[in-house]
């Protein structure tokens, strides 16, 4: 087993809490310096804080120019081996009750903000002959949700990038996958649950396995395809769900 990642520098957006901070915690414990990046500073620095070698950083993945700046002002964003992209937003709507400025805040954060980063990011993985990338989209991306008409057209254009991303870098010693999430019990599920009180039933009533899925599951997927044990799966888009699809 090649699991260790002594050495390696991660940057986990979205790494403030849920999947991100068990993600963060995954990662450092086998060995990496971790960027814990998140639009919360005080939630990314108590990630870092409760874990070696971590670092928080503050960064708004929906202002293009902000992380222009960042990536160009911080000499930590410009040694990065590893990249999660895990932040995302999402609204519970009907496609035809949306609204243009709604598509282009999930648009912005959650396609446009990890294209910006690998844009940067890349080049020196390529230099150095060796990177990890895994974006963090859903199952909705796969399969459709109700309700999630732009949330998941900006996460499935994820699965599209991702693929062409590994096929131009394979060669250059960089995998880059993607990992769906089902329904996973995190702060951003239980905020949606709350206006839709009988939704949770009815939808762990369809997951064969009958319950939710936890951040630390998904984390377990992620943590493999950033180690070198995952050198030889790229371009794949691995489904953590429960068997709720089955592709």
């Amino acid at each position: 087993m090649q699991m260790n990642l002594s050495g390696k520098v991660a940057l986990v957006t979205g790494g403030g809490a849920g999947i991100g901070a068990e993600v963060s915690q995954r990662l450092s414990t086998l060995g990496a310096s971790v960027l814990v990046l998140d639009r919360d500073l005080g939630a990314a620095q108590a990630v870092a804080d409760s874990i070696p070698r971590g670092t928080a950083i503050e960064m708004d993945l929906q202002d293009s120019a902000g992380i222009t700046a960042a990536l160009r002002e911080n000499p930590l964003l410009r040694e990065i081996d590893i990249l999660v992209s895990n932040a995302g937003l999402t609204r519970v709507e009907r496609f035809t009750d949306s609204d243009l400025d709604s598509w282009d805040t999930l648009w912005q954060i959650n396609l446009r903000a990890p294209m910006q980063l690998c844009h940067a990011l890349v080049p020196t993985m390529t230099k150095r002959g060796w990177g990890r990338i895994v974006f963090v989209a859903t199952d909705s991306a796969r399969a459709g949700g109700g309700g999630e008409g732009v949330y998941s057209a900006t996460k499935a254009g994820l699965l599209g990038f991702s693929k062409t991303l590994a096929r131009e870098t394979a060669r250059d010693g960089i995998t880059c996958n993607v990992v769906c999430p089902g329904l996973i019990d995190t702060a951003m599920l239980q905020s949606v649950a709350v206006d839709n009180p009988n939704m949770m039933d009815r939808l762990i009533r369809g997951i064969p396995v009958r319950r939710l899925g936890s951040a630390g599951e998904v984390a377990s997927a992620i943590e493999f395809l950033c180690t070198p044990d995952a050198s030889y799966v790229t371009g794949q888009t691995i489904s953590v769900n429960g068997g709720i699809t089955m592709m």
